[in-house]
């Protein structure tokens, strides 16, 4: 008789793990997995283009954005990834004359690449920057198969920082992100970074990735981060090799040693603009913050762009001559 309740006991365990991967499963693959469409990012009221946008101002930009293209075939570079899974990793390479040792790496965003770039790309290479546009793994043309949300990426961007020190050994090199690229160059900011490495401008990246799942598991579905985001991390370390929770750019701002611009939109509803105050509190080097009225998310070069670079530059200038 007493066999009964120790079996029964034991049923209900293994529904719960069974329950606990599949939710973990199911969160990873929405969230994580490169070839799974991302649904969610379609038709997205956090993402729709906001009123403060000038439609004139993006209509020009489209218009320099294309002519710059069509006058700029970038150059490919490749890397291998130096963890066990050696990923072959590419950027694109605007070479901006053969004396010029500035530089700047401008890192896409969630679902981006590097050709999504080219707005940022154009402003940093007007200016006279050589650039180099990665493509994050799973992006683009680099190999992967699941979004590493700018944690594994940091030290890919530390490749990419390598591999220009060795083309220039006198680059003086900004980092720059947007969105998941800005929590990229923010974790990047971290790590120990050579001298070359002079500042540092993210714009409206995340806190920490568990900071962003939870707000998206509340506001797409309605969850609480117990047990789901708990399941989903789970499931990232045995799929992806890296903790939800780890992976903090309020952490890696703090330890950094360079100055970091940080800009957000203030009606960023997709990344939170609170966030900003959690990242900017966090640094300790020197730093300015930017905020720009009526933005959403990834909008404050299109709806205020000459405020925008007037900062970027203002506050890069300071470091990069």
């Amino acid at each position: 008789m007493k066999k009964k309740p120790l079996i029964i006991s034991a049923i209900i365990v293994l529904l719960l793990m069974s329950a606990y991967v599949a939710v973990g499963n199911y969160f990873y693959n929405f969230a994580l997995v490169v070839d799974q469409e991302k649904e969610f990012m379609e038709d997205n009221p956090h993402l729709k283009e906001s009123e403060a946008v000038i439609a004139e101002v993006a209509k020009e930009d489209s218009l320099a954005n294309a002519e710059f293209e069509s006058q700029h075939t970038p150059s490919p570079l490749p890397v291998v990834s130096n963890d066990k899974l050696k990923l072959k990793l590419h950027a694109d390479v605007y070479h901006n004359g053969e004396k010029n040792h500035n530089w700047a790496i401008v890192v896409h965003g969630y679902t981006g690449e590097a050709s999504d770039m080219t707005r940022w790309i154009r402003n940093f290479y007007d200016k006279g920057y050589n650039v180099l546009a990665p493509d994050l793994r799973g992006h683009g043309n680099s190999e992967g198969d699941y979004i590493g949300m700018g944690w594994h990426d940091r030290k890919d961007v530390l490749l990419w920082i390598d591999e220009i020190i060795k083309m220039d050994p006198e680059a003086e090199i900004a980092l720059y992100g947007i969105s998941m690229g800005g929590a990229t160059v923010m974790m990047t900011a971290g790590e120990d970074l050579p001298s070359n490495v002079k500042v540092i401008v993210e714009d409206c990246g995340y806190s920490s990735v568990s900071g962003v799942f939870k707000y998206q598991l509340d506001d797409l579905f309605g969850l609480p981060e117990f047990p789901i985001l708990n399941a989903a991390n789970t499931i990232t370390q045995l799929r992806a090799g890296y903790d939800l929770y780890e992976a903090s750019a309020v952490n890696q701002v703090a330890k950094s040693k360079v100055p970091i611009l940080f800009i957000h939109g203030d009606q960023d509803s997709f990344v939170p603009y609170e966030m900003l105050d959690e990242v900017y509190e966090a640094a300790k080097v020197e730093k300015e913050r930017l905020v720009i009225p009526g933005a959403g998310h990834g909008e404050a070069a299109k709806v205020d762009p000459e405020l925008y670079w007037n900062t970027v530059w203002g506050f890069v200038d300071r470091y990069i001559e």
